[in-house]
């Protein structure tokens, strides 16, 4: 913006916000100029963030009171802007001087053809500030007559449209966005270019600076990412506070938490916060790597090829090396994500496993055998871990998931095909010049046109697999040792034990009903939590309050009967019950050890459940304990 278009802007807008003098005016103006560079294009707001209001004061009119004025036409100019183009808007009154401008103009551009419109306005001003108060007071009279009218026109025109002004104010008052890491520095930066240099032009600062960005350190990158994220948190925020008190605004979630980083600010920041790198998902794939890393001096195109031929001249036993050590990375690597996750902060936590869930679907896009997509809708790892503990969980805080999810289980069992093909990937990812989805094909066809003797090793191997995977289940689920093995002890007339939060009356309540009699009580399961999930807020209070009153009652109970006991039974009862409920999720561990060793005993569950019509109070005791066996070995449910 020139500084003549500034001033004029500035002096239209004061005379309908300010009760000061003209003359103050015209003086207030004339010191803003001055003190303006004279080469300035910035921006209006970059140019009165720049201004020294302390230089601009004059008379009794202290920086202080000067700004605040000029802070106020910003704000009524964006407001009219707004309004101007209705077209029920009144017409705004021309200004004193505008009115003298605009009668003197024509005159003076025929008197003066070879002059622009800047010098024209320039002899205007001066023109109008020579005039005597008694012209002056002609063009004065008729713009306060014209105001007059203009602000009972406002009046009614706010009258008519009280739902645009109110529009109109509460964009206004919306909380500014977050600045980016580059514009953070950008602006730091240019403060101490205009320090130096206070004639330069926004030319000037934008050569000097436009380049400097991408070659900065990444410590240095690293401080502005880190405010830009603390930017970023407090707007949020603010946001969701705006949101709560105008929600016709439709401001959506996702526009709250528009991320400020690039893919590479993000992956900097993960980095310096100490997230493990993603080993390569094959050893073909650890083989190209370790290779390319010695031949950067050579086009990616060409090293692509010499990865793939020097790949084909290894013998099995080296490609078996390097897919045991990437076996070995990706464990390596599962543990130390686990380890991270531990140590963020909850926020950071559902970023990161949201990302690798996009990923996992990602990857999931590419041709998969037959096998592997049968082992994997048995096993249920194709599935997200989060939210299919989320699911079946909704109980839990995120700190819970999160430390249930870091749990080292087994790696699920491969079948013959899988074996197979993971140690003879590199020799077909070499065949069609890394393409995954080609070489599938091929394994695949080639698997189904193998003979039988010749699938007897990898079936084989598959079943040592098999037997590792039971193996190390039982071991990871092993309860810690009790008194006496074997299911918990009951007792004559002891109170039955009910659901223990909302979640769980829920699942006793659709459970007992027969609705979902159906389904599979795995499937059973997930449709439960599904249905919790979109439960509205009061439901689920509900739930919670009933549960509780449950649990009220069952203690009343307990109470009275242990009072009926003789100090033995007591002391027997106390030995194989706890009344602390992490010994309660203990023995639902036990439950589930004792009731889900296989597949057969969960069609088995899955037939008794279809009766829970009749079911009694012994059964809705087990439903609870089934709850929770699931929740505790979502996995293996």
């Amino acid at each position: 913006m020139s500084v003549e278009l500034m001033v004029q802007t500035i002096l239209f807008a004061l005379c309908f916000i300010t009760v000061w003098e003209q003359d103050d005016l015209l003086k207030l103006l004339d010191a803003m100029k001055v003190n303006l560079p004279e080469k300035d294009l910035a921006k209006y707001k970059t140019s009165e963030s720049h201004l020294d209001w302390e230089k601009v004061a004059f008379n009794s009119y202290s920086g202080e009171i000067v700004f605040p004025v000029t802070v106020a036409n910003t704000n009524f100019c964006v407001f009219v802007s707004s309004l101007q183009k209705h077209p029920d808007f009144p017409k705004k009154p021309l200004t004193p001087y505008f009115r003298f401008f605009m009668e003197k103009r024509a005159k003076y551009a025929k008197l003066h053809p070879e002059m622009s419109n800047l010098d024209l306005t320039k002899i205007l001003s001066k023109k109008y500030k020579e005039l005597p108060e008694r012209k002056k007071d002609k063009y004065v009279k008729d713009f306060l007559r014209e105001k007059e009218t203009f602000m009972l026109s406002m009046m009614k025109f706010k009258q008519d449209h009280p739902d645009l002004l109110e529009n109109v104010n509460k964009k206004s008052n919306v909380p500014e966005k977050p600045k980016t890491p580059q514009q953070l520095w950008y602006s730091h930066e240019k403060k101490a270019f205009l320090k130096a240099h206070p004639d330069a032009t926004t030319k000037d600062i934008k050569d000097s600076l436009g380049k400097q960005w991408p070659q900065l350190a990444d410590k240095k990158r690293i401080k502005w990412i880190t405010k830009s994220l603390e930017q970023k948190k407090l707007y949020e925020k603010k946001m969701r506070e705006f949101v709560q008190q105008h929600p016709e605004m439709n401001i959506t979630e996702e526009n709250i938490v528009k991320s400020t980083l690039t893919k590479a600010e993000r992956q900097l920041k993960d980095k310096f916060d100490g997230r493990p790198d993603k080993p390569p998902s094959n050893g073909y794939s650890m083989f190209c790597a370790e290779l390319m890393s010695s031949m950067k001096d050579v086009p990616s195109t060409e090293r692509m090829v010499m990865c793939s031929q020097r790949w084909k001249l290894l013998t099995q036993s080296e490609k078996d090396v390097f897919q045991k050590r990437c076996e070995q990375k990706k464990k390596d690597y599962e543990v130390e994500m686990n380890r991270y996750l531990l140590s963020i902060s909850e926020e950071e936590q559902q970023r990161i496993l949201s990302e690798q869930k996009m990923g996992s679907f990602k990857r999931g896009g590419g041709g998969v055998s037959p096998a592997s997509k049968k082992n994997n809708s048995k096993a249920k790892v194709s599935l997200p871990k989060r939210p299919k503990l989320q699911q079946e969980r909704p109980d839990l805080s995120d700190m819970e998931l999160t430390r249930q999810l870091a749990r080292k289980l087994p790696e699920t069992p491969k079948t013959a095909q899988d074996i197979w093909q993971q140690s003879v990937i590199g020799d077909y990812l070499a065949r069609f010049k890394n393409d995954r989805a080609k070489a599938q094909k091929a394994m695949e066809a080639t698997w189904n046109t193998m003979e039988k003797k010749e699938k007897i090793m990898w079936i084989k191997k598959a079943a040592e697999d098999q037997k590792r995977y039971e193996r190390e289940l039982i071991e990871m689920r092993s309860p810690a040792p009790v008194i006496t093995p074997g299911k918990k002890m009951k007792f004559d007339g002891e109170p039955k034990k009910p659901p223990s939060n909302g979640y769980q009356k829920f699942s006793q309540e659709m459970l007992s009903n027969g609705e979902l009699n159906h389904l599979p009580m795995k499937e059973r399961m997930g449709e439960i939590g599904g249905r919790w999930q979109r439960l509205p807020q009061k439901e689920k209070d509900r739930y919670k309050r009933l549960a509780e009153e449950k649990q009220r009652q069952y203690k009343v109970l307990l109470e009275q009967w242990l009072a009926g006991l003789s100090s033995q039974e007591k002391a027997v009862y106390k030995e194989y019950n706890s009344l602390d409920e992490e010994d309660d999720d203990d023995d639902d561990d036990d439950d589930d050890d004792d009731d889900d060793d296989d597949d057969d005993d969960e069609d088995k569950e899955s037939d008794d459940g279809s009766s829970s019509d009749d079911s009694d109070d012994d059964d809705d005791d087990d439903d609870v304990r089934f709850i929770a066996c699931c929740s505790f070995f979502p996995h293996i449910f």
